[in-house]
């Protein structure tokens, strides 16, 4: 089989792709589309795998999307005609749904004030709230992506054969009996294994996008589940409706873990249990180390979650409310012999890494090709856990 690249200057992948050479050297000005190669005369060349990136870029932009809106959407994107059509599906179907609220906001402001000659200043302002939505669009395409990347890293390197969701699952074994909420859900990997109903199955999250999400990855399961938006601070629900309450990965994020607790201990039910994950100090220790050996100046997150609420300090925290709490670690670590995964992990955490590296991508995704080739692989430390509290 012949897998010898084709290589096109400027001017051929212009036309081949019918734009301006212009478009072409400002897409590389701004590091949004790089050439792959420069030959000896230090001409730019472009390969078929370029027209993918180019692809994606003038989708995004023909959406309504900023060039730093895409430079950021694109830059855990791998060179693959897959994942670049399945980013531009999903943030088609978003758009259309948006339209199409839209369009029937539209037609009810103006059959009102059709009918009743005034104007009906609740859904102007409605309207309005709909025209800035493209941004809400493309952070939710961000933060799904980056938890998918963070997910897919942890799935395919760890070195425990029982992966975090699949353990955290037996932990909490659901039972057909039981009444069941979990606070942030996310994408609703949790559950991918769930075989058979709850008698109450409600999953919850702050974001919109990612309950969609969810049920786009639980469509399979022939379960009954709900899926309602709220902020976990103020749970809808009465006194004592669950007996398992789960919040994996998410208190050290909210604005009050003492108002989530209350909640927590005012849904459940006498016996009930309450399990929440978190992480150790140690946790990825060695991709901060990794990140500021290439930059010092390279912060992953502003904020040491394990501070807010770790395996340290999460007992003390706790036994506030539940008067048995018991902690049990997942027992893993990561053996990595690819850099582009842990790249692209890098680039999905919440620090200033992306600014930062904006313009020098290659150089350290050469710097982790580098680190890796030395000792083939890089081991990487996991320190995860839950408390399974309870009121006894």
């Amino acid at each position: 089989m012949n897998t010898k690249k084709t290589y096109y200057t400027s001017g051929e992948f212009a036309k081949k792709a019918n734009v301006t050479i212009r478009t072409i050297r400002y897409y590389d000005k701004v590091g949004l589309l790089s050439p792959s190669k420069k030959n000896a005369n230090g001409y730019r060349l472009y390969s078929d795998e370029d027209f993918i990136h180019l692809q994606q870029i003038l989708s995004l932009k023909y959406l309504g999307f900023s060039l730093d809106e895409i430079r950021s959407l694109l830059a855990n994107d791998s060179v693959d005609i897959q994942s670049s059509l399945q980013l531009q599906l999903t943030l088609v179907k978003s758009h259309i749904k948006h339209l199409q609220a839209m369009e029937q906001a539209l037609t009810n402001t103006s059959s009102f004030i059709a009918e009743k000659k005034e104007i009906n200043w609740n859904e102007i302002l409605n309207l309005i709230h709909m025209t800035n939505m493209e941004n809400v669009i493309a952070e939710h395409y961000k933060n799904s992506s980056q938890l998918d990347i963070r997910i897919s890293l942890h799935d395919n390197y760890s070195t425990n054969p029982k992966g975090w969701f699949p353990w955290l699952y037996d932990m909490i074994s659901p039972k057909p009996s039981e009444c069941i909420l979990e606070l942030g859900c996310g994408n609703g990997q949790l559950w991918k294994q769930l075989s058979h109903p709850c008698q109450t199955l409600c999953l919850s999250d702050i974001s919109e996008g990612m309950l969609e999400d969810a049920k786009e990855n639980l469509k399979h399961l022939s379960v009954p589940i709900s899926y309602q938006r709220f902020n976990c601070e103020t749970i809808p629900f009465s006194n004592q409706t669950f007996h398992k309450v789960i919040a994996n990965h998410i208190l050290f994020y909210v604005k009050s873990i003492s108002n989530v607790l209350s909640e927590v201990t005012r849904v459940l039910q006498p016996n009930g249990s309450f399990y929440c994950s978190t992480y150790g100090s140690s946790h990825m220790k060695e991709v901060t180390n990794l990140v500021k050996e290439f930059n010092p100046k390279i912060v992953l997150s502003d904020v040491n979650l394990y501070d807010v609420f770790g395996l340290h300090n999460g007992e003390e925290i706790l036994k506030q409310y539940f008067s048995h709490v018991e902690k049990i670690l997942y027992h893993d670590t990561l053996v990595i012999n690819h850099p582009t995964p842990l790249f692209d992990y890098i680039l999905s955490c919440h620090g200033n890494q992306r600014e930062l590296l904006a313009n020098d991508y290659s150089s350290f995704k050469k710097f982790l090709e580098k680190k890796i080739k030395k000792d083939g692989s890089i081991t990487i430390t996991k320190e995860a856990g839950i408390f399974i509290c309870k009121n006894t």
